[in-house]
């Protein structure tokens, strides 16, 4: 069971509300410190992950209305005695998401922002992802997997729009399209000054079809179930890496060699990915039951939704038709 503290901040006059909140939700234990110097005490809160978000909902409340409040989650490794019963923890088992909305954001919003280390990553991932293809080595090709760099701004995007935050998905969006056309750009620079090659490694990134589209949906949601559920997301960053930065090197590579149809056939395949991981992620953060604090938000986060939805929903449908058509 990922039990989690919820540190509360708040001024004096703010103890009979915490006190409220902490006895109205089966918390697991809660205590308090005495007043700090500034007069602020601090509230602890032993929460089950199925009851965190209900917890911080209220307790934002206090933030709402009292500016030198503070609120700080920790994890909790272990507690002595166990915490719960049989019947807490099949409801733990039950719950939509371990991780809070807060806990979400703070880790995903970084990935839409464009720094030097995150267009370094993508330099790179895309220059080992085109030398191990250009000399068809399937281990080079999955060390630029692993570096996996985009996969933050795609999770990021996914998010924004779920949470109707039109700042986040604009970082988002430009984050991605800086990072690959980063990627696409060096590589192409390398088919300008290297010789044309054919192999297995190049050939498997102009193989449109729709398993690879499944490939795409199955990283998008597993990256998203990785991310709220708090497990370890480097083999789900290979996943998704694997469904983007080998088709935009390649797509590189085909442009400098003037390899127009290979080119067209890795572009889609890169496409068909965006389009696949965006709406599979998209989708787990909805069932998860990811959504904004207040009423406004809501309305705005379900606006948003609809809209992405329809527009990768078409995306991947008018993609789908091209395959079938270049297939048949």
């Amino acid at each position: 069971m990922a039990l989690k503290i919820i540190e509360i901040v708040a001024p004096a006059s703010e103890k009979a509300a915490i006190a409220r909140i902490a006895d109205s939700h089966d918390v697991v234990d809660w205590w308090r410190t005495s007043s700090f110097e500034d007069e602020r005490f601090s509230t602890e809160l032993v929460v089950r992950p199925e009851g965190q978000q209900e917890v911080l909902d209220d307790l934002q409340q206090i933030l709402d209305r009292c500016e030198d409040a503070r609120i700080i989650i920790f994890g909790l490794q272990a507690t002595l005695p166990a915490a719960g019963d049989e019947e807490g923890e099949a409801e733990s088992r039950r719950s939509t998401a371990s991780r809070s909305r807060e806990e979400l954001y703070a880790e995903v919003a970084g990935g839409g922002a464009i720094t030097s280390t995150y267009l370094l990553l993508c330099g790179l991932s895309a220059v080992v992802a085109a030398m191990g293809m250009l000399e068809d080595s399937a281990a080079v090709v999955i060390g630029a997997m692993v570096i996996a760099p985009l996969l933050a701004p795609n999770l990021a995007l996914a998010l924004g729009t779920t949470l109707g935050d039109p700042d986040l998905s604009r970082r988002a969006i430009a984050a991605n399209l800086a990072g690959l056309a980063l990627s696409v750009g060096l590589a192409l620079l390398m088919g300008l000054v290297l010789d044309p090659v054919t192999n297995s490694q190049l050939l498997d990134r102009t193989d449109v079809s729709y398993p690879a589209m499944i490939l795409a949906l199955a990283s998008g949601a597993a990256a998203v179930l990785s991310l709220t559920s708090g497990a370890a997301a480097g083999l789900v960053g290979v996943m998704v890496a694997v469904a983007l930065m080998p088709p935009a090197a390649a797509l590189g590579l085909f442009v400098g060699w003037g390899q127009w149809d290979n080119a067209i056939a890795a572009g889609l395949m890169l496409a068909i990915n965006i389009a696949a991981i965006n709406l599979s992620a998209k989708l787990v953060f909805v069932l998860k039951g990811i959504s904004p604090r207040h009423w406004p938000e809501k309305t705005r986060a379900r606006r948003s939704m609809r809209w992405s939805f329809a527009f990768w929903g078409m995306s991947l449908l008018v993609l789908a038709g091209l395959i079938w058509l270049a297939k048949y």
